[in-house]
């Protein structure tokens, strides 16, 4: 049922934002580096690589550059169209077609880079394995603001509240998720997603979902 209304909702999103899509290519072909998609190997179901789609908003070869692949608040490889794209999520949305061939769902955990997907426990990766990766989903939504995130944790390097603090509680909340999936979360977690992106400091979710798993108690929010 799951991929059925994948497919079904890609389809209508891709029809209704196709003029959209094609403003955002044409503004950042004539911006920044002139480079309109950006396609980066993440880790799928049954552990397999796939090139997840976004619309460029760094500069090339920024993982190579500052904190790799962590991106901070105020990052300067980010490119001035970059943030706006960034802030409003609509750079993720050429996903759209990896939802479509089925690389990804709309909801399910967030797909990784190899290097961060390695930081997660052999019991979570075991999981993740299970299932599609999402365009959205309950770990997306809690780490919606990672980037001020890790600009609030001063105390540790932005790896070390990475790997150290910020990817176990990831892999906790993608747990929950697995454990709990149904057609009615589905449905839930796209309007709460919706819902988080018109109103980004809204806490709507811990009211929804009161049996999260809680944040360890030294990552600051």
């Amino acid at each position: 049922m799951q991929r059925l209304l994948d497919i079904i909702f890609s389809v209508i999103a891709i029809s209704i934002l196709s003029p959209l899509f094609l403003i955002i290519i044409i503004i950042l072909r004539l911006t920044g580096e002139g480079e309109i998609f950006y396609v980066q190997k993440r880790v799928g179901i049954g552990g397999n690589l796939f090139g997840v789609l976004k619309f460029a908003t760094m500069v090339k070869n920024s993982p190579k550059m500052g904190t790799g692949f962590l991106t901070t608040k105020g990052d300067p490889r980010v490119l001035p169209v970059g943030r706006f794209l960034r802030k409003t999520k609509l750079n993720e949305f050429p996903q759209l077609f990896n939802i479509l061939i089925g690389d990804m769902s709309f909801v399910g955990p967030r797909p990784q880079v190899p290097k961060h997907f390695d930081l997660y426990t052999d019991r979570v990766k075991e999981q993740l394995n299970k299932v599609r990766p999402g365009l959205t989903g309950v770990g997306s939504i809690v780490f919606r603001d990672e980037e001020g995130i890790l600009e609030k944790n001063k105390n540790m390097t932005y790896d070390e509240c990475y790997s150290q603090v910020i990817a176990p509680y990831k892999g906790e909340l993608e747990i929950w998720y697995i454990k709990h999936r149904s057609v009615m979360l589905y449905i839930l977690l796209i309007v709460l997603t919706v819902w988080i992106v018109i109103f980004p400091k809204s806490k709507l979710h811990m009211s929804l979902f009161k049996d999260l798993p809680p944040p360890p108690p030294t990552l600051v929010f």
